[in-house]
C-alpha cells in the first residue's frame, strides 16, 4: 500500500476453519446472521455427527430453512461450499467422539455458590482462549508482526475496556524501546492519526467492529498511508474496511451476569501478547537489553532508600 492509496481493501480471502474452530466461528459470526442462518449455524455446531449424514436438503428441512440459506450460512463460516462443511462436520463430530472437544458450561445463576462461579468462570475464560487461538489467523497475524517491528511509530485505538487492552500493547511495545501510544479520547485519536505515514502502523481494537470513535481513527491514518490493523471480534464490521490485517477474536457467550466487555477483553489480551511477543521475537537483539533495562529501572525504583526496609 502506498501513501496515496485511499480505497479500502477488499475483505481478506476467507479461510476455511479447522473443525476444532467451528464452534467459536459460530459464536462469533452468530450476532451478524439472519435469524434462518443462525438456525442453521447453531444446529450444525450443536450436533456435528448428526448433520454431517446430511445433504445440503436434508440439513434445509431439518432447519426449517432453504438450501440456498444452508449454502450462504456455509460460506460465511469461511468454507467453499456445503461439501467442504460436511468434512469439517465429521472431524469435529470425531474430536467429541475422542474426548477431545470442550463441553459447554451452563451460564452463572445469581444464587450459584461461589465455587460454582470460579469454576465457570475458569472454564469460559478458557473457552474463549481457545477459540480465539484456534480461529486466529498465523498469515494475518504475522504480517501484522512484521510491519510492528519495522514500524516508526505505532498508534492503538481503543474505548471501554478496549482502551485498557490498547494501554497494555502500547505499554509492551514502549518498554522494548518502540514508539507507541494508546488513545482512548476520539478527538486526539484522529489529530494524531493524521500525522501518520507509510511506515507507521495503526491499530484499532473493538469487539463489535463499529465503533466510530475507532473506526474514524484507523480510516484517517489508512488514507495517510499507515498500516492498519483491526482486533475484533467481527471480521464482517465497518472497522475491517479500512484494515490491512484483521485478527479475529473471540468471547463467551455473554449472560446478565458476565458482560460481554469481560470476555472480549480476554481474547484482546491473548491477541495483544501474539502481537508482542511475535515482535520481540523479530527485534530481540534491541529488545532485550531494553526489556532488561526497564526491569532494572523499575527494581531501582522500589528499592528500599536511606538504609531503611520500608516505608510508612
Amino acid at each position: 500500500m502506498t501513501a496515496s492509496s485511499s480505497t479500502p481493501p477488499g475483505p481478506p480471502a476467507p479461510r476455511a476453519p479447522v473443525p476444532g474452530a467451528l464452534t467459536a466461528k459460530v459464536r462469533t459470526l452468530a450476532p451478524t446472521m439472519t435469524r434462518s442462518m443462525q438456525r442453521v449455524a447453531e444446529t450444525v455446531a450443536g450436533d456435528p455427527a448428526g448433520c454431517a449424514a446430511l445433504t445440503v436438503t436434508g440439513l434445509a428441512e431439518r432447519t426449517g430453512t432453504s438450501e440456498a440459506t444452508v449454502v450462504r450460512t456455509a460460506r460465511l463460516l469461511g468454507y467453499p461450499g456445503y461439501r467442504d462443511l460436511r468434512l469439517a462436520l465429521a472431524g469435529l463430530a470425531a474430536q467429541q467422539q475422542s474426548g477431545r472437544a470442550p463441553a459447554v458450561t451452563a451460564d452463572i445463576a445469581v444464587d450459584d455458590p461461589l465455587a460454582d462461579v470460579v469454576a465457570k468462570l475458569a472454564h469460559d475464560e478458557q473457552q474463549t482462549l481457545a477459540d480465539t487461538a484456534a480461529a486466529l489467523d498465523t498469515v494475518q497475524l504475522g504480517a501484522a508482526v512484521t510491519a510492528l517491528a519495522a514500524a516508526r511509530r505505532t498508534d492503538i485505538y481503543g474505548v471501554g475496556a478496549s482502551g485498557l487492552v490498547a494501554q497494555d500493547l502500547a505499554q509492551k511495545l514502549l518498554r522494548i524501546g518502540l514508539v507507541a501510544h494508546a488513545h482512548s479520547d476520539p478527538h486526539l485519536a484522529v489529530t494524531n492519526a493524521v500525522q501518520l505515514r507509510a511506515g507507521d502502523v495503526a491499530i484499532a481494537i473493538t469487539h463489535s467492529g463499529s465503533t466510530g470513535d475507532v473506526i474514524e481513527p484507523l480510516r484517517t491514518a489508512f488514507e495517510h498511508g499507515a498500516t492498519t490493523v483491526a482486533v475484533t471480534g467481527r471480521p464482517e464490521g465497518p472497522v475491517s474496511q479500512y484494515a490491512d490485517h484483521v485478527l479475529t477474536t473471540s468471547t463467551a457467550r455473554e449472560s446478565e451476569l458476565r458482560p460481554a466487555a469481560m470476555s472480549s477483553r480476554t481474547s484482546q489480551l491473548l491477541v495483544v501478547d501474539c502481537l508482542f511477543t511475535g515482535v520481540l521475537q523479530r527485534t530481540y537483539d534491541t529488545a532485550a537489553p531494553a526489556l532488561a533495562a526497564s526491569y532494572e529501572a523499575l527494581a531501582h525504583r522500589h528499592a528500599p532508600r536511606g538504609g531503611k526496609s520500608g516505608s510508612r
